[in-house]
């Protein structure tokens, strides 16, 4: 594996103990050496990692102290732009298309069984279960890192912290999740597929069909919305209506 992807895959089990609250928002992070020990890499590959990290806001190193765990939701919180769901989905579309299309070429099968464990728990998981929504998470993450490019990788991770950070994007996210649950599993199984047949015109084409449904849910679970709130802005009016027919 090179230097490269190994930073990242030591990023990411770094992360995911953080997701786990095996290191909490405050805690310092073991010393450099004791990770090395602990994921049997070198300390170089551990210190990139922890700078990567600390790039899309996880963690924090404090010279001559340590890596500090911050909270990724109100760490910088105020220079997050101001974006829709739709907008959002867009762009996790075009990189994550691509970044599938690349890690078509070049994925080995550790991760793709990793890949498979993840769509295991999306598939035995319900809307409102965490694991899930970690699993699926982590999948489009490993997916990302396979790619072997970095840019493509921060990028993807700042995405996803959109996703999660912004309020109104998560609500409509979350909407939809419990919404269409059931198509979860087979899109991202789909996904998988064209992996392990190291096809990349085919993962790029399933990756932007699971974003394609997903557009389209959003827009079945705005228009709900618009509709219900419209119900209720006439069922104000018509019991105003009534009572000063009354008077």
């Amino acid at each position: 594996m090179s230097d490269e992807r190994l930073y990242q895959l030591i990023a990411g089990k770094i992360e995911a103990l953080i997701d786990s609250g095996k290191y909490p928002v405050g805690s310092r992070l073991p010393p450099e050496r004791e990770l090395a020990e602990k994921f049997g890499v070198s300390r170089v590959a551990v210190r990139e990692a922890q700078i990567a990290l600390q790039a899309v806001g996880r963690i924090k190193i404090k010279t001559g102290s340590g890596a500090y765990v911050v909270d990724a939701r109100t760490d910088g919180k105020s220079k997050l732009p101001n974006v829709s769901a739709f907008e959002l989905t867009e762009a996790r579309a075009l990189f994550e298309a691509e970044a599938a299309a690349l890690a078509a070429v070049q994925i080995d099968e550790a991760t793709l069984n990793q890949l498979e464990r993840y769509i295991e728990i999306m598939a035995n998981t319900s809307p409102d279960d965490k694991a899930g929504e970690l699993a699926d998470k982590n999948f489009h993450r490993a997916i990302a890192n396979a790619s072997g490019n970095a840019a493509i990788t921060y990028v993807i991770e700042t995405l996803w912290s959109l996703r999660t950070d912004l309020e109104p994007v998560k609500a409509v996210y979350d909407s939809v999740c419990g919404a269409d649950f059931g198509a979860r599993a087979a899109e991202h199984t789909a996904i998988l597929d064209a992996l392990r047949a190291r096809d990349p015109g085919a993962a790029r084409v399933a990756m932007r069909m699971h974003f394609k449904r997903l557009l389209e849910s959003m827009l079945d679970v705005t228009e709900e919305r618009a509709l219900e709130e419209l119900r209720k802005q006439a069922s104000k009016s018509r019991q105003r209506y009534l009572k000063s027919a009354t008077l």
